[in-house]
């Protein structure tokens, strides 16, 4: 057996495509293909049906995963470990969030961390794939990559250290604009005929995913996007209404509430982290730092220091 050849094995497990891996691996499908045949050769046994929509694992495919991903993750975690051997508090700390804890919670706290840990370098990955809503990836450790994540759904696999350290708020968004044409909503039942700005079908149906399925079966979708910048942006041009972390669209001043988090609801903030990395004191600072943080900005994050705007009056000709 080539050993290498369970390498690429992986990365299709992981992608579900050929091209997946092969972008992931820096080779063309064709290699990739080349492979997983060489593998499934040297093993005797079909590890994928080929289907119009991927790869899918057979059963003799999940049986490989599940012995190669212990070893694929002492693997990809040995240069962190050597790098973080007898660093102290000091050295680099990968952190997996999504775009708006990154940008509107944990950045107002970077200055007050750097001046704390001076010799730390914290890196913020914000790949959705390690901090989306959602269980944990099925192939490949949410922490393979990563030494610390913020995730937005209570992991349910994976032999690492999780806390629940908060809950992030929705709310339903809409331009002046698109409000003053369509009217305001003051009820589900009055969402028949808008527009609305949802989340892709793929979502896992937690919250205000949830609430949107329903939501979306007597209006009219007018924009499907995983990125809430996206949709923000959609809804400041007044294409619809937008489902909105609160922390993010309560400070746009394009834009003004139609329904709070009590009507869409929230999301769990878990963060995690590998069991042995977690006693390591640079780990543990940004760990710390992440659930100061998210302590400090809790009334943000649940929706609760929403200020109500006015629409502006109409203007009255003068007499």
């Amino acid at each position: 057996m080539n050993w290498d050849d369970l390498r690429f094995f992986l990365a299709v497990a992981g992608a579900g495509s050929l091209s997946g891996a092969g972008q992931q691996l820096g080779v063309n499908t064709t290699t990739v293909l080349r492979r997983v045949a060489s593998l499934e050769d040297d093993l005797g046994a079909r590890l994928f049906e080929r289907e119009r929509t991927g790869y899918r694992l057979t059963a003799a495919g999940e049986k490989l995963v599940e012995a190669l991903e212990p070893v694929d993750r002492r693997l990809s975690a040995l240069p962190r470990d050597f790098a973080a051997a007898g660093e102290g508090a000091e050295g680099s700390v990968r952190l997996a969030a999504g775009e708006v804890v990154a940008a509107h919670l944990l950045a107002l706290e970077f200055p007050a961390f750097r001046r704390e840990h001076p010799g730390l370098e914290l890196e913020i990955v914000t790949d959705p794939r390690l901090a989306s809503v959602g269980q944990a990836p099925k192939i490949g450790n949410p922490l393979k990559d990563v030494d610390v994540a913020l995730r937005l759904a209570r992991p349910t696999q994976g032999d690492m250290l999780m806390r629940k350290v908060g809950d992030m708020a929705y709310a339903l968004y809409a331009s002046p604009a698109y409000i003053a044409a369509r009217g305001q909503p003051s009820q589900l039942q009055d969402i028949a005929g808008h527009d609305l700005i949802g989340f892709p079908r793929s979502e896992t149906p937690l919250g205000p995913i949830w609430w949107f399925s329903r939501a979306e079966k007597s209006a009219r979708i007018a924009l499907r996007s995983s990125s809430v910048s996206a949709r923000a942006a959609a809804a400041r041009e007044g294409l619809g209404l937008a489902a909105l972390p609160c922390i993010m669209g309560d400070i746009e001043s394009g834009l003004v509430r139609v329904f709070g988090p009590d009507v869409l609801g929230s999301l769990e903030l878990w963060l995690m982290a590998r069991n042995d990395l977690a006693q390591l004191a640079h780990v543990r600072a940004v760990m710390e730092f992440v659930v100061d943080a998210v302590r400090r900005h809790k009334a943000r994050l649940e929706g609760r220091e929403y200020e109500v705007r006015e629409l502006p009056p109409k203007q009255r000709p003068n007499h």
